[in-house]
């Protein structure tokens, strides 16, 4: 069976872990350590992709990306080919370094950033590691320091306190308290990868369903966020709110960013049925026979 491929939208942010070949010690001493992390710094230079956390271990890593532009499959594909390279020739080997496939997780960013951070800073305590928290080889100091020489902590930072002081403050308060069970933080990231990928179809379902009605009406698409009391326009805007109900899973929220309306209004179309004119009904009957957009 092919394997999956991985879903790509500029702003995904995934928790990847790449382990070594049969659990292999391939980054064990301090050198490939260092050597590791540079070869990231240069990919993150190259790739302009955030890195919120990370964590080297013995034979495995953890980080925490948040790609633009170019998907996470090119970025890893660099940084994993090029240290298997270094590896190879420093240890006088060929063939792989690291298991074929590492396991990336989109994750939700609003709810488990903070989350997740802590649960790759605290590998290295479930490993009694020395330095446990205080490990050499994870982003914990630069956020305890508040110096991001290879992780993007400042956008963190903020989401604690916009003084910066008390963010780093607040921030090691917060990293006090040890996570939860690994398998409970495990089986939530799963959840919340399953979450985000639904999300994000349901949201490509408005787009679509959007688009759609649009061009059924004649009409340009920047026309139904144009203030002007025009009945046709209203009465549009009123069916792709109340198809929304049927189509897709989507938030009266994110109905009214996409349609620039106020959210008290999305809500009272949705609520109120004797808002549901003959115009509104012919267009979603329209919609309904001709649209190919699955319920």
């Amino acid at each position: 069976m092919p394997r999956k491929q991985r879903i790509h939208y500029e702003g995904a942010l995934y928790h990847v872990m790449a382990r070594g070949n049969n659990g292999d010690y391939i980054i064990k001493d301090e050198q490939d350590k260092k050597h590791y992390l540079d070869i990231v710094k240069k990919y993150k230079d190259k790739y302009k992709f955030k890195l919120y956390a990370y964590c080297l271990m013995d034979n495995h890593v953890h980080m925490l990306i948040e790609v633009t532009g170019n998907p996470l499959a090119k970025i890893m594909q660099g940084i994993q080919q090029v240290y298997t390279q270094h590896y190879n020739k420093k240890n006088k080997r060929t063939g792989h370094v690291f298991q074929q496939r590492y396991k990336a997780i989109v994750c939700n960013k609003e709810g488990y950033l903070l989350h997740l951070i802590k649960y790759i800073h605290y590998n290295p305590v479930e490993a009694k590691q020395e330095g446990e928290l205080n490990y050499k080889w994870s982003s914990h100091n630069e956020y305890k320091q508040g110096k991001g020489y290879l992780a993007d902590i400042e956008g963190v930072l903020k989401i604690i306190s916009k003084n910066k002081t008390q963010a780093i403050k607040g921030y090691i308060e917060y990293m006090k308290g040890e996570p939860d069970d690994i398998e409970e933080i495990e089986y939530r990231i799963e959840e919340a990868q399953s979450c985000k990928l639904d999300r994000r179809e349901d949201y490509m379902i408005l787009e679509e369903l959007i688009e759609s009605v649009v061009e059924q009406e004649g009409i340009e698409k920047e026309e139904l966020k144009k203030k002007k009391r025009k009945h046709n326009i209203s009465d549009i805007r009123k069916a792709i709110i109340k198809l929304s109900e049927e189509k897709c899973n989507v938030t009266n929220k994110e109905i009214a960013y996409k349609l620039e309306m106020d959210i008290t209004l999305v809500s009272k179309i949705k609520n109120d049925n004797s808002r549901m004119n003959e115009k509104v009904k012919r267009i979603m009957e329209e919609y309904n026979s001709l649209s190919t957009c699955q319920a």
